[in-house]
């Protein structure tokens, strides 16, 4: 079985497709911020002691904490 890697898995440039979020409260957040399922989204960088993360979503850039990232499930 293949692991599930989240948005926070991504390094610095790595794009990858929402495919889901592993928490149901969150994921109204998130998907009111743009971030639905089969959009593309991108690592910009991460602050010097890992976050917040910024995200290129959507077609604006979004900054996410780890732990919010970590919900954003990615194929």
């Amino acid at each position: 079985m293949k692991e599930k890697r989240s948005a926070a898995d991504l390094k610095s440039g790595e794009t990858g497709t929402i495919s889901g979020f592993s928490d149901n409260i969150l994921s109204l957040k998130l998907m009111e911020m743009g971030c639905l399922p089969g959009s593309i989204i991108k690592m910009n960088f991460a602050a010097p002691l890992g976050d917040p993360i910024s995200y290129y979503v959507a077609g604006y850039n979004l900054t996410l904490r780890r732990s919010e990232a970590s919900c954003i499930l990615i194929s």
